[in-house]
């Protein structure tokens, strides 16, 4: 495999990945109510627990994208 076939990959790794980020917030955000009312159904848990499973979600799966896609990208180009 080549260095820019990975430089590729994580670079398509890290649009497809922070897409999923966006669209998580934007559902979020817009559709709060909505999110909360399907899931209190499922599981019981108050508003206020679900925003913090959902803000630490979005914080934890950021993070893990930053160490895992997009540092390994900058890491690569930079050396490419």
């Amino acid at each position: 495999m080549y260095l820019s076939d990975l430089v590729n990959f994580f670079a398509w790794c890290t649009l497809f990945n922070y897409s999923v980020l966006l669209i998580w917030a934007l559902l979020f955000s817009l559709g709060h109510d909505w999110l909360h009312l399907m899931h209190s159904k499922w599981f019981s848990l108050t508003e206020q627990q679900f925003d913090l499973v959902n803000y630490s979600g979005m914080g934890l799966f950021k993070l893990l994208l930053f160490v895992f896609n997009l540092a390994p990208y900058i890491a690569l180009s930079i050396i490419e």
